[in-house]
């Protein structure tokens, strides 16, 4: 099939790898201009690149609604458009143009976690499993039919990233397994139940903020949530800023203040955590590498020399 891919970063880099390797004829790319949102810069190989590299043509576009880009896909006349990490939103004159409609390929199992940064908040919320959807564009964001649906299990330590690499290397078979099933004139693909629909927004710095009356297994997912390359999570200690860039939750149980830095243990440092945590029925958040104001990174029990006081969600 003749194809037009829309698609941005690491995730449209990987697809675009798979449909050049594959029977279709990409004829056009489009693709964002680069963004120096600190998200957007993480995973960020190039489409532009990689298209210019196999003389396929590029337009830059930050949204697909000007006349210009129109005109040229219509002249191209795609079979079908395939949407992976587009951006913006892609108005229906643009996504039922080819006699195919367009596959949006999507990193979260539709209908859960539309939206942004799906892996970030299933690691958060303590999902069993994450994946890709392929399915159907339609009016709503992330909500057509299901063509394909692929799934990984999280594993007990992983982080953000590791899901990121787990998840990347089914892009590309998903989006030609689901091109060959539309090749088939398949049109009775799955509908999504809107019943179990969840929508996340983009994250910011105040998701990334500790607070230390959540449970040391919540805080320890957020750490994880928000490993390298990705912004750390962060405290205060002493009116600075601290990144707490690895830990895990403590063997033993605390009471006290929640954010009290309260005991060694092993190669990390207990500081206390959970709503009870007066009543000393939680476990503590055992803090063992972090991230310094002037992004020193080193061991906790290096940085806090000495037991006592607190770490704070303001300064």
């Amino acid at each position: 099939m003749r194809v037009v891919m829309f698609g941005y970063q690491t995730w449209g880099h990987r697809t675009l790898q798979a449909l050049l390797d594959s029977e279709h004829e990409v004829a056009l790319v489009v693709t964002h201009p680069k963004s120096d949102h600190a998200y957007e810069r993480i995973w960020s190989d190039s489409v532009a690149d990689l298209a210019a590299e196999h003389g396929v043509e590029v337009l830059v576009r930050e949204r697909p609604d000007d006349e210009e880009l129109v005109a040229r896909l219509k002249a191209v006349e795609p079979d079908v458009i395939v949407a992976t990490n587009w951006r913006t939103w892609i108005p229906p004159h643009i996504f039922t143009l080819p006699k195919h409609g367009t596959l949006n390929v999507h990193d979260s199992l539709l209908p859960a976690y539309a939206g942004f940064s799906p892996l970030i908040w299933a690691l958060l919320n303590d999902e069993k499993e994450v994946g890709v959807t392929a399915h159907m564009m339609d009016e709503t964001l992330d909500a057509g039919d299901i063509v394909l649906q692929r799934s990984v299990p999280v594993g007990p330590r992983d982080t953000a990233t590791d899901l990121f690499h787990k998840t990347l290397e089914l892009f590309g078979p998903i989006t030609v397994d689901g091109l060959a099933e539309i090749a088939k004139g398949r049109t009775d693909f799955t509908p999504q139940d809107r019943s179990k629909a969840s929508f996340f927004h983009k994250r910011a710095e105040e998701d990334l903020r500790i607070d230390w009356t959540w449970s040391a297994e919540e805080l320890d997912r957020l750490v994880r949530a928000q490993s390298a390359p990705y912004p750390s999570a962060f405290a205060f200690h002493r009116g600075k800023r601290l990144e707490i860039v690895e830990a895990e939750v403590s063997r033993a149980r605390y009471g006290g203040t929640p954010g009290r830095i309260f005991y060694r243990e092993g190669d990390g440092v207990a500081i206390v955590a959970g709503a009870d945590a007066r009543r000393g029925r939680n476990h503590a958040l055992l803090v063992k590498r972090v991230r310094t104001e002037d992004g020193v990174e080193m061991g906790a029990t290096e940085y806090f020399t000495h037991m006592g006081g607190y770490l704070t969600s303001r300064p």
